[in-house]
Order: C-alpha cells, then sequence, then structure tokens
C-alpha cells in the first residue's frame, strides 16, 4: 500500500452513503494504486490510469471532478428528500463524516500521491481547486426540486431504452430565440409548461400540423429553456406507451417536473397502445403522476387513421365507434396548431438563420432563392428553411452571399 496514504484508503473505501462513487471509473483506478506498494512496477501503470480517467472524463480539475460525483450521487438521503421523506439523523451523521472523506479525495495533488512512489520520470499531472463541498451537498438538498439527482441532475433529456431511463449526451440544443414566428403557440406552451413546474394544474398538450414546422423543435425549445428550472424530458416511442405505469412510478418519486414526449404519434384502430395512452390521458389510479405531462406532436388532427370502411361500418351503434376513434385527441386538455408560415414568415426564418450561421448576403437574391428551394420542396416551412441556410453554409448558394 502506497504508505503517505495508507489512512485514507480504507476511510475511502468506508463510504456507505454516498457508495456509488466508488464505482466510478477514476475513483476506482486511484483505490487501486493506493491498494499498490511503491516499489510496485504496476503503481506507475495504476497512477497514469487515474490521470487517464480524469482526462477522459474532460475534466483536469480533480477537485471539480469530485464536485460533479457528489452532484450526480444517487443516493439515500436525496432520494428521500427528493420523495419529503424524513431523513434518519444516524444517515446524516455517516453523510457528514463521507463529504469530508470526498473532500480529502478531492484535495490529492499530483505531489501527494508521488510521495509514495519509487519513480523519478515524468508522470501525468492535473489540478486541484478550493471547494465546499458541505456547502454544496446543503445547496442541492435544499433546492432538490431544481437539482435534481443521479442522471437527472447531469442530464436533461432522456429516453427509455425498454429497460430503463438513459439520458441523452447531446441534445437538440435549439432555444425559443431561434424560432422565429410562432409567438401564440410558444406562449401557450411555455405557459403550460411553467404551471407544470410551479406544480399547479398542468394539461397535456397535442401539437398537430404540417410537417417542418416547428412542432417538435418547439417543445425541445421549451425543455432548454426550462431545465434549471427543474424540467427534464424523456422521448418516448408509441410502441412503449403500454409501459407508462412503470415508467410513470419511477418518475413519480422524482421531485423534478417531467414532460413524456411522443414525435409524430398516430395509431391504427386496433393499436393496443391506444388503450394506454388512454388511461394515461384520463387519469387513471395506475397511470396518474402529477409531476408528469405528456406533450405530442401529430399530422393528423384525430391522431387515428380513419378508413372509408370504418365511416362505412354496419356497427349498429356506428357513431360511437367513430366518436372512439376521435376521441384520443379531445383527451388532451390543450391542443395547438402549428400552420405552415407565410411568405413573409418563411423569408424572415431564412434571414435570421443566415444572421445567426454569420452570412453576408444580397437580401434580393437571398428571398429569391429562399422562394424558389420552397417551390421545389412543394412547401415553405422551419425544415425548408433550416435546409436551405445549411446549404449555403455548405458553400452551395455563393452566388447570392
Amino acid at each position: 500500500m502506497i504508505a503517505k496514504l495508507e489512512n485514507f484508503l480504507p476511510a475511502l473505501r468506508s463510504l456507505c452513503v454516498f457508495r456509488d462513487i466508488l464505482s466510478d471509473p477514476a475513483v476506482c483506478a486511484l483505490s487501486e494504486f493506493l491498494s499498490a506498494d511503491g516499489d510496485d512496477p504496476k503503481a506507475v501503470d495504476l497512477y497514469c490510469e487515474f490521470a487517464n480517467a480524469l482526462y477522459r472524463s474532460g475534466c483536469v480539475d480533480l477537485s471539480k471532478y469530485v464536485s460533479e460525483l457528489l452532484r450526480c450521487c444517487d443516493n439515500p438521503i436525496v432520494r428521500s428528500i427528493g420523495e419529503g421523506k424524513p431523513v434518519p439523523k444516524v444517515m446524516l451523521a455517516s453523510a457528514e463524516y463521507e463529504i469530508k472523506v470526498l473532500e480529502d479525495l478531492a484535495s490529492l495533488t499530483p505531489k501527494k500521491l508521488r510521495e509514495g512512489l519509487h519513480y523519478s520520470g515524468k508522470l501525468p499531472e492535473w489540478e486541484t481547486s478550493k471547494t465546499d463541498l458541505t456547502a454544496e451537498f446543503s445547496e442541492q438538498t435544499s433546492n432538490i426540486s431544481k437539482c435534481g439527482y443521479g442522471i437527472y441532475a447531469k442530464y436533461r433529456a432522456f429516453y427509455f431504452d425498454g429497460k430503463k431511463i438513459l439520458p441523452i449526451a447531446s441534445p437538440d440544443p435549439v432555444t425559443l430565440g431561434e424560432l422565429v414566428g410562432y409567438s401564440r403557440e410558444k406562449k401557450l406552451i411555455l405557459d403550460n409548461t411553467r404551471a407544470l413546474l410551479a406544480g399547479k394544474p398542468a394539461a397535456n398538450v397535442l401539437l398537430t400540423g404540417d410537417a417542418g414546422t416547428g412542432k417538435s423543435s418547439t417543445v425541445k425549445a421549451v425543455v432548454n429553456e426550462l431545465w434549471d428550472e427543474g424540467l427534464r424530458i424523456l422521448e418516448l416511442k408509441k410502441e412503449q406507451l403500454r409501459l407508462l405505469p412503470e415508467i410513470l412510478g419511477e418518475l413519480n418519486r422524482n421531485p423534478l417536473r417531467f414532460i413524456i414526449f411522443i414525435d409524430d404519434l398516430s395509431f391504427s384502430r386496433n393499436d393496443d397502445n391506444f388503450s394506454a395512452l388512454k388511461a394515461m390521458l384520463e387519469g387513471s389510479v395506475s397511470a396518474k403522476a402529477q409531476n408528469v405531462a405528456i406533450y405530442a406532436t401529430g399530422n393528423r388532427r384525430h391522431l387515428v387513421k380513419e378508413t372509408f370502411s370504418e365511416r362505412d361500418s354496419d356497427e349498429v351503434h356506428r357513431g360511437d365507434a367513430m366518436q372512439e376513434i376521435v376521441s384520443l385527441s379531445e383527451r388532451f386538455g390543450l391542443h395547438i396548431t402549428f400552420s405552415r408560415p407565410d411568405k413573409a414568415t418563411y423569408l424572415e426564418i431564412v434571414r435570421r438563420l443566415c444572421d445567426g450561421a454569420g452570412l453576408k448576403y444580397d437580401p434580393v437574391k437571398l428571398d429569391a432563392a429562399a422562394e424558389k428551394f420552397a417551390l421545389q420542396k412543394s412547401a415553405r416551412s422551419a425544415r425548408a428553411a433550416r435546409q436551405f441556410v445549411d446549404g449555403l453554409v455548405s458553400g452551395s448558394g455563393d452566388e447570392i452571399l
């Protein structure tokens, strides 16, 4: 064992409340290093493994790295506080001691680790900085409904892989400022989402309209706007809706607020997922969660593919059958329609995107080329504007720049 730190390793391994931190790659490598003898040829390898784990994380400041580990640690204290349960005093006492151990970890310098290492060659370095983990943890627990914990403290967007909720490391960075037009529609979504964050009754939202009008982008931009207030988004596929009760069971215990987002939603008449979503929208006992709202987009007003054979059904209660088909969309408390932009709005979107990309252009030539592009695409839309400007950025429209 590295002699100079022989008392630190047992303390590190004694973590209980924050035990998940021991499975972190850098902490694992450090533990292996501290277990080695200074004369062991593998000690140098283990030292470098530790430094490499820091480097691969993108953080060369060990103090900040440990601070992030603590913030994102899914531990019994934050879970209890998040669920509104009291935390036993004995657990708080353990956490107080363990945070001091983590502060010792955060202050380890390359020089301190190398003191017991019998090697005179060049070895990698890292930085340390002043940190107060006790204050940081107190801040997190005091504002758990905004800070979150575990993966929800680090990420804002998630998906479901069929078994568990996983983070999306690089979500769409779109902002509301980038979305030209639709002021009324954006305000309705923002106001409803702020009600969700405030713990007030919030509607499930259905966004319909032509493809490329910015329905999905608006939802993602709202999340980017409000995520530091405790908002997260979980993207589900239609075929995962039957698992909604299980998913809601997990989210309902979380102190954050969630948008469950379903993009391009549509159903066939006999789709099993139809009933699952309907139950959620009706607020059944097994599917209700106060901190969750469903936001769905679709091109169809009624979400269900309706055929002429269904219209000509011989059922005695044909009206009831048809009502069942169209009833799903009516269960969304808020229905917002995104219409195609007119010519002036479309061209304004193009100019804004060009300005945002730092392009210099002749306004007359730009408008003519953008309109020609829209005609070729058979529609004006925010998506068409983005595709047109992306082409200019790649150099396909030098004659108008």
